[in-house]
């Protein structure tokens, strides 16, 4: 099964410092799956860890990639997505 590969834009109007990166990272690691994330043209990192995730320096609007391997990698990107484009700074 290839890779699932999708682009998605930050929501959170903060970026993804600590504490959505924090939600982000969990999710990955929970899904149990190879996933990672890129800014932009950068190279991934793994999407399971937090200092990897928030050393990218994710801002409001930024565009990353989210690539996922596995049975389940279509519906780890659907979560995750949904995590990154959902303003978590409002919500506090």
């Amino acid at each position: 099964m290839p890779p699932i590969t999708r682009t998605v834009r930050i929501g959170s109007s903060h970026g993804l410092h600590a504490r959505p990166a924090k939600l982000f990272a969990q999710a990955a690691k929970d899904a149990g799956i190879p996933v990672t994330i890129a800014k932009d043209a950068g190279s991934p990192v793994n999407a399971a860890s937090i200092l990897g995730v928030i050393a990218l320096g994710i801002e409001y609007g930024d565009y990353v990639t989210l690539t996922a391997e596995g049975d389940t990698a279509e519906k780890t990107i659907d979560t995750l997505s949904e995590l990154l484009t959902t303003d978590h700074d409002a919500e506090a």
